[in-house]
């Protein structure tokens, strides 16, 4: 009886630790959303996760690394947002609503979207060595996530919409003022603004979209149509 009853134990052991990785990652996210990087440590972790602190030291190696794999957690969620995005016959729609989606995600935890995107100023991480490790923009679950962006820009360059250039281009230069939006805004640096997404995302968009070449008027089409097209998807979610 003492053999079945440890095996019983074991195997409810092992199972428990099998899917360790993962409640360490959703326990760090957690302590993220609801109390901010200070609060993220190998004990609290463990405390969160209703494992030791030993395991998040075999499972990741330390602090750093286990950010790391939360970094690709929200990138791999980021990801599966854009999937949820429907490809239509208007590409700079597509590319609105994922902007908005983006942000959504951004507004749900900011303090993973500042891990993610490298805006993290906590000091106590242990830098890591390995500068594929450290860099996100080289992080497979990054390049999935983005691939969404990339994709839609091909569609847009190859719509005869605007001038024939690189979509990896296109993608970057969108990527580069989206998130500087999702910054400041997060910072607070709106506030003045009524609805910030009217009053300066949307036009930046159109401005962007203008300047690839589109015509302005139906820039703005393109983008009040790409809000509605998130709207139905957040309602629907």
């Amino acid at each position: 009886m003492r053999v079945n009853g440890g095996g019983v134990r074991d195997m409810a052991g092992r199972a428990r630790l099998d899917d360790a990785p993962e409640r360490l990652v959703r326990a760090a996210i957690g302590l993220l959303a609801e109390q901010g990087p200070s609060a993220v440590k190998a004990r609290t972790v463990a405390s969160a996760s209703g494992l030791s602190t030993m395991v998040v030291y075999s499972h990741f190696g330390g602090i750093p690394e286990l950010m790391s794999a939360v970094a690709d957690h929200g990138f791999r969620e980021l990801g599966r947002a854009f999937a949820q995005v429907p490809v239509t016959e208007d590409p700079i729609a597509d590319l609105f609503a994922m902007a908005l989606t983006c942000r959504r995600l951004a507004r749900e935890n900011p303090h993973l979207y500042d891990l993610m995107f490298g805006l993290s100023t906590r000091a106590t991480y242990r830098p890591l060595s390995d500068a594929d490790l450290r860099l996100s923009g080289r992080s497979p679950a990054f390049r999935e996530a983005h691939a969404h962006v990339i994709a839609a820009c091909e569609r847009l360059v190859h719509s005869g919409r605007v001038e024939r250039q690189e979509p990896e281009a296109v993608a970057a230069q969108l990527w580069s003022f989206v998130h500087g939006y999702i910054t400041l805004e997060l910072a607070e640096h709106f506030v003045e603004f009524d609805d910030a997404v009217a009053q300066v995302l949307l036009p930046m968009g159109v401005n962007f979209s203008v300047g690839l070449g589109d015509e302005r008027e139906r820039a703005e089409v393109s983008h009040e149509a790409g809000a509605r097209l998130y709207d139905s998807i957040v309602q629907g979610r």
